[in-house]
């Protein structure tokens, strides 16, 4: 049995089992990433639908995903690879893209326009060894890395991806933490924490799926807006007003189909209220 670190659950994880992510597993006393090199999905995309708005707008990337995830959204759009029990029994099975594999296409779809890797689709922190060691090679070549992320993992693992990162986009799913607690099954605190520290050092925008009954109201809108709009750099400049804000709308999937998708007219009210703290306040899937 070994202790995985990589976020707040800690699992104790036995010989040859995997924690709770269904991505991480004891190998000779040791944990490791079990979904290491193991893709699921690799698709040149725009780098808007990650979503950036203010990164590289234009640009094409080429986005990979694995397996697994840590948090357990009722709505997730990628079950059958976050937290699908077949995805997480078919790893073995998937196809393997070392590091150097996934860097030298990184490289040949420059020609197409790409500017370099996103790691999407699942959570790409629960197989950060992979994501580190693929970023350093793709640093060398002059591309881009860009993390697509719900940001629940320890500020230790932050560190070891921050020299090769150069954005990412990272789920603020709501501001309470029964909603992260009792929903999500995850930890705000966590959260909050990995995006203080992103933010001092590369370019982040920040994503909330606005869910009916959940997390839809003025007042958290209000206070989450005001939060980020405190956030600063390594210097202590306040830079918060600065991150973009993507404010997403909800259509029932997967285990939450009790309620209608978000009204359009409210994601606008609520980027109203955002926009009374920060400068860059996006509107999605209306």
């Amino acid at each position: 049995m070994a202790k995985c670190g990589v976020c707040f659950r800690h699992c104790n994880i036995d010989e040859g089992a995997l924690g709770f992510c269904g991505a991480r597993t004891c190998s000779d006393g040791r944990v490791t990433a079990a979904n290491y090199g193991k893709v699921t999905s690799l698709a040149l995309d725009p780098i808007e639908k990650k979503p950036f708005a203010r990164f590289c707008p234009g640009s094409l990337i080429l986005s990979v995903g694995s397996y697994g995830c840590n948090l357990r959204c009722p709505f997730c759009q990628n079950h059958d690879i976050s937290w699908s029990e077949a995805a997480m029994a078919a790893g073995e099975k998937l196809r393997s893209f070392s590091p150097e594999d996934l860097a030298r296409a990184a490289a040949y779809y420059r020609k197409q326009g790409n500017i370099g890797l996103a790691f999407t689709y699942n959570e790409p922190l629960i197989g950060y060894e992979y994501v580190r060691d693929t970023a350093k090679l793709v640093h060398d070549m002059g591309l881009k890395t860009v993390l697509v992320t719900n940001g629940t993992a320890e500020l230790s693992v932050l560190e070891e991806l921050l020299p090769y990162v150069d954005a990412m986009n990272i789920d603020l799913k709501g501001f309470t933490d029964t909603y992260y607690r009792d929903v999500l099954k995850g930890s705000r605190e966590m959260v909050m924490a990995f995006i203080e520290r992103a933010a001092r050092s590369c370019h982040v925008e920040l994503t909330t799926l606005i869910i009916p009954g959940e997390n839809d109201s003025d007042e958290e809108m209000e206070k989450e807006s005001r939060w980020i709009a405190s956030l600063q750099d390594a210097g202590g400049n306040i830079i918060g007003k600065e991150i973009p804000l993507h404010i997403s709308r909800f259509f029932p999937r997967f285990h939450m189909t009790d309620r209608p998708a978000t009204d359009v007219s409210h994601v606008y009210h609520l980027a109203k209220i955002a926009r009374q703290h920060l400068a860059y306040v996006y509107t999605g899937n209306c």
